[in-house]
């Protein structure tokens, strides 16, 4: 972190290259003479370019000017959008119903704007049968790509074999539409006084960032 800058009586220099409240250009005087047109003003010197020679000093409001970085910093964490990869396993030898709702979880983690790993596992002689991850792969890729693009390839790794799919939708966007959807359910639960609080919390929930991983069930028996 920053050190604060030195204001007023904290300038320990001989002369400073001083800036009027407006951003004008005062030019080099005294530090006296700065500090008096502090007092004239009723605003504080600020040292800005502490490295500069002489250093550079502004006439400002410095409690009204802390208050309003503070708010300008709290609104940009507030709209920082942080890469989140979301992970996603299946097997080779899904079964549709456990497919669809893996496609479902997908879906919803590309349209919050967030990256997803798919891993297909691979167990005993399913090794020896890469292909079948591949297929499955490419049909979900196909699936989703109104939402989303194949980012990396799938690849095998081990037993593994891994495709990352990016969203077509920037995380910030995503964010901004997520609000707009909850402040729009907050109006039509107030509009709607019959509507379920409980069923409202319900839908902002689902909008959480939660890693998913519904294991499909265990396959059948081959037959002999």
């Amino acid at each position: 972190m920053s050190a604060e800058p030195r204001i007023n009586d904290r300038i320990r220099v001989p002369e400073v290259r001083l800036v009027g409240p407006s951003g004008e250009q005062v030019g080099i005087v005294p530090l006296a003479k700065a500090l008096e047109l502090a007092q004239e003003y009723d605003l504080d010197l600020v040292e800005v370019a502490a490295n500069a020679r002489p250093p550079v000093c502004k006439l400002m409001d410095y409690g009204k000017f802390k208050y309003e970085s503070a708010m300008k910093a709290r609104e940009a964490r507030k709209n920082q959008a942080h890469t989140v990869i979301k992970e996603m396993k299946l097997r080779p030898k899904i079964d549709p119903h456990d497919y669809d709702t893996k496609k479902g979880h997908v879906v919803r983690f590309l349209k919050q704007g967030d990256k997803v790993k798919i891993t297909i596992m691979f167990r005993g002689r399913e090794q020896s049968r890469p292909e079948l991850g591949y297929r499955l792969l490419q049909r979900l890729a196909e699936d989703v790509q109104d939402l989303g693009f194949v980012e990396s390839n799938p690849k095998q790794d081990g037993r593994n074999m891994i495709m990352v799919l990016g969203p077509h939708k920037k995380k910030t966007e995503a964010m901004a539409e997520a609000r707009q959807a909850q402040e729009a359910r907050k109006a039509d639960a107030k509009a709607n006084p019959g509507r379920s609080q409980n069923a409202a919390d319900a839908e902002d929930a689902d909008v959480e960032n939660v890693d998913v991983d519904v294991e499909a069930p265990a396959e059948a028996p081959a037959e002999a």
